[in-house]
């Protein structure tokens, strides 16, 4: 199999691919953030939340739902901050995923990757990861839900 990448190239390709491959994982596991309420651990993310609070109208109380689930649909993330977060947080790891695959598929063909593709897809991927780090901009400046 002839490739189109040098040894640093396929470096960077491997590595890259098991960097978007933890962003993925960690965008959509529910462990972002961790505390109690209810005098029940809950943890949550930006679109899936486990061991939540729930209003029972037929008890006239409130009590904890304790399974991990998604949000019923985009409006129902607690704030606008954490909307905007799942969407940039996102879109960080489908370009990270772009790029990591394209340069996997780079070193099992030869000629995929030219030296200006390289440094277009080194700038997505740069990209790619500043969107990713936006969240901590997004929640540490908010602090809340």
């Amino acid at each position: 199999m002839a490739s189109s990448l040098t040894c640093a190239g396929m470096i960077w390709a491997f590595l890259s691919f098991l960097c978007a491959a933890a962003s993925c994982v960690g965008f959509f596991m529910p462990y972002w953030l961790l505390g109690s309420q209810l005098e029940k651990s809950v943890s949550f993310g930006t679109f899936r939340r486990c061991s939540y609070p729930v209003r029972d109208e037929s008890l006239q109380t409130t009590v904890m739902v304790e399974q991990c689930g998604r949000y019923a649909s985009f409006q129902a993330i607690p704030s606008a901050e954490w909307r905007i977060c799942t969407v940039v947080t996102g879109l960080g790891c489908g370009l990270l995923l772009l790029v990591a695959l394209t340069a996997l598929m780079g070193c099992c063909v030869s000629e995929l990757i030219s030296r200006t593709v390289g440094r277009v897809a080194g700038g997505i991927q740069f990209l790619g990861g500043k969107c990713y780090v936006l969240y901590t901009c997004v929640v540490g400046g908010h602090g809340s839900m």
